[in-house]
């Protein structure tokens, strides 16, 4: 039921004025989530609003007029006599004296220095049960050059997301240089921000930076999220973890490139700003909007944001394929098996026959042909997009490898790089014009990009891949985008944005992953046309075990591919025992990416027992919270993923270097039922080494304790070598 904001239902959720009463002149607005968190807005006059408090939900008859005039800071020397608003937009008009949030030029170029005024409000809100959700349209003109710019707020009861957005519109085209979404303070009591570098097979690495004067601003100008910058970032209140204090988190859900700003201002002013990387949009026009910025308050330190971006990702933003052919509508996430370090380019009918009943044998159940089956594509450096079978590799075509895949109670995938093209193709001695770029730029992996902005491009891209897909029975694609764009186009991604969207809606049963050179292209924009991601090209377990634990802060369980790769990693040479790459694969979305002919009897016992045990679980894991622990040890990346309701969880706690110490330190659990008594059962105590030679309880057998010893002394596991890992189980009894 929507409900228009005024009198009669203000007691549900109080906006403040709609218009300012007599003889005041400010307006005020408020947003709430339910009971976490509360963001007010308020502004002097008709200027642009400013967010006066984002934080821990307030009282419903708070006075925001009075937080209003709470929030002004005195003024001294050196100041200007009244200090600018760190507004939504920031207006360089109103000597704001750091970044603006729009930079515009006119159609000839002009600089324009937009000075906006109130138009109108629209508050409503939204109830389902006992939760309450709400949306804030804000509209301001600037009557001067003709331009309207809206601000769009949603909150989310259940998440306790607010998702934010700007939108400006002019009356005659315009150059636009630099759009925020809706610019918000950054806390006062925090002394880091924590952001997001990587590179290629390193993705999700932690940088905290302490704030101090000044700006740090993260570009992005490489046309893809990319693994340098992932579009992310978490503020964390002084003595804030992983379990415990205040944090905020921001992700700005968009494919291509974008810029984050962190400022701090001379007067101590704190604020965020994040759009589309600088000059993406090449033409004139008269209308623009950012992505939507998502952002989140938490009480319960960073765990609070994860679980936040977590839900809303799987349970707002992906839409799951209609299943209704699959063979097992139970399958949501089928045991996935990727060819692609088992044969690489080197396809042979018999060879494909054998792995895929080995891997079925191991318990697999969706079968992905990688790179290599179309075109005359024997390496990286020819074919793309010359997306035909190769019948050379298939003289009777896909038909014999996907029927003996079926006979094996398997689904079939199959690899794509839609927006790619190798000069050595068919399609490029073609139609040369349609690389994206100049002609003598720098290859990379001997290929260019394709132009997604131009029409006949994405339809010449669709009918390739639909006429696949007609022709045989596939229910997965596998995305690639193995470079980056010669430069960053906002159309690019708009164009990929509307050929996924046709795909999607044509082939509704057809899941898609995102992949674009491992984790190179993860966001909330591609997810809400791809359902998984492949978060790395690294098969290291040590790394992803680290990597996984990273980008948990966002993605859950359910859209997180984790494969157990061969026994020598391809990308960095080390070795590492079955167990671990195996129980590293089972914290997400579970498979297999390796050839299955090297295993000896050990390594498939082992591999079997796992899978199977994933396979008993994935059914409450798919929808159960990621949470990260503190560990005592710094050798330990710990996790505990646990159902929303609390009454059962599992522990990875993974070794990830030799202690410090000689014996393990207590593993400190979260989010439990503090009266409540809980069976830890340790799955794997059978691989305990020779040099574990105590008997703490846990390696006995089940053990019988409460919430509150769990949360504040801690479990004490048994000495273990690293690069291994100890598995849990709790109940709740």
């Amino acid at each position: 039921m929507d409900l228009l904001l005024n009198s009669e239902n203000a007691d549900i959720l109080p906006a403040g004025a709609k218009a300012p009463p007599a003889g005041c002149d400010v307006r005020t607005w408020r947003l709430d989530d339910g009971g976490r968190q509360t963001m007010v807005l308020s502004a002097s006059e008709d200027h642009l609003p400013q967010v006066v408090y984002w934080g821990a939900a307030l009282p419903l008859d708070e006075d925001l007029v009075m937080l209003h005039a709470a929030h002004k800071l005195d003024v001294t020397g050196g100041m200007l006599d009244e200090n600018p608003d760190l507004s939504l937009c920031p207006e360089a008009a109103r000597t704001f004296p750091g970044q603006p949030g729009l930079i515009l030029r006119d159609g000839d170029g002009t600089p324009l220095f937009p000075k906006f005024s109130f138009v109108s409000d629209t508050q409503t809100v939204s109830q389902t049960g006992s939760q309450t959700g709400g949306a804030l349209t804000l509209r301001y003109g600037d009557e001067t050059n003709g331009l309207i710019l809206s601000f769009l707020f949603a909150t989310d009861a259940s998440t306790h997301i607010i998702t934010a957005k700007t939108r400006l519109e002019a009356m005659r085209p315009v150059h636009l240089h630099w759009l925020a979404a809706p610019v918000l303070p950054a806390p006062q009591q925090s002394e880091e921000m924590i952001d997001f570098a990587g590179r290629w097979t390193g993705e999700f690495q932690l940088n905290r930076t302490p704030w101090s004067p000044g700006m740090r601003v993260r570009e992005n100008r490489t046309g893809r999220t990319g693994h340098e910058h992932f579009p992310g970032l978490m503020i964390p209140c002084s003595g804030c973890t992983n379990t415990r204090g205040e944090a905020y988190g921001l992700h700005y859900g968009w494919s291509g490139g974008h810029q984050m700003i962190a400022e701090e201002l001379p007067d101590g002013r704190r604020q965020v700003q994040f759009g589309h990387a600088t000059g993406m949009e090449a033409r004139v026009d008269t209308t623009f909007e950012t992505a939507t910025l998502y952002v989140t308050y938490s009480g319960t330190g960073l765990n609070g944001c994860a679980v936040s971006f977590q839900r809303h990702l799987r349970d707002r933003i992906v839409t799951w394929p209609d299943i209704v052919t699959w063979p097992d509508k139970e399958r949501l996430r089928p045991v996935h098996y990727n060819c692609w370090e088992a044969v690489y380019f080197d396809h042979t009918l018999p060879v494909l026959k054998d792995i895929a009943t080995r891997a079925a044998d191991l318990g697999a159940e969706r079968f992905v042909l990688d790179d290599g089956w179309f075109g005359q594509r024997d390496d990286d450096t020819r074919s793309l997009s010359d997306w035909e079978v190769d019948l050379r590799k298939y003289p009777d075509g896909l038909g014999p490898l996907i029927e003996h895949v079926h006979s094996l109670a398997m689904t079939f995938g199959i690899w794509f790089e839609p927006e790619m093209i190798n000069p050595d193709s068919d399609t490029h001695r073609a139609h040369p014009e349609w690389a994206l770029g100049a002609e003598d730029q720098t290859l990379g992996r001997q290929q260019k990009t394709l132009n997604m902005g131009l029409p006949e491009v994405r339809d010449f891209i669709y009918d390739r891949m639909a006429a696949i897909l007609a022709a045989y029975p596939i229910d997965y694609i596998k995305w690639d985008h193995n470079r980056v764009l010669p430069m960053p186009d906002a159309e690019q991604t708009r164009g990929s944005y509307e050929l996924l969207d046709r795909m999607r809606a044509n082939f509704p049963h057809v899941e898609i992953e995102s992949c674009a050179s491992g984790g190179g292209r993860i966001d909330f924009g591609i997810l809400k046309r791809t359902q998984r991601v492949w978060l790395s090209d690294s098969n290291d377990a040590l790394e992803r075990l680290r990597i996984q634990h990273d980008a948990a802060l966002f993605l859950p369980m359910a859209v997180t591919g984790s494969h157990v790769g061969p026994r020598r990693c391809h990308t960095t040479g080390r070795v590492f025992d079955i167990s671990f790459r195996a129980w590293v694969a089972a914290q997400r979305h579970m498979g297999f990416e390796m050839d299955p002919r090297e295993l000896d009897h050990r390594e498939v016992a082992i591999l079997r027992d796992v899978t199977s045990w994933w396979k008993l679980n994935r059914s409450w894991m798919l929808g159960a919270d990621i949470l990260r622990l503190d560990s005592a040890d710094k050798s330990v990346i710990a996790e505990q993923q646990i159902t929303r309701d609390g009454d059962r969880f599992v522990v990875f706690a993974g070794k990830a270097a030799t202690s410090d110490q000689i014996a393990p330190r207590p593993l400190r659990l979260t989010a439990l039922d503090r009266a409540a008594r809980y069976r830890i059962t340790l799955v794997n105590r059978d691989t305990a080494p020779a040099l574990s030679r105590g008997m703490p309880a846990l390696k006995d057998g089940p053990v019988e304790v409460s919430g509150a010893w769990l949360m504040h002394h801690g479990l004490t596991l048994p000495w273990n070598f690293p690069d291994t890992m100890w598995v849990l189980e709790g109940k709740r009894l």
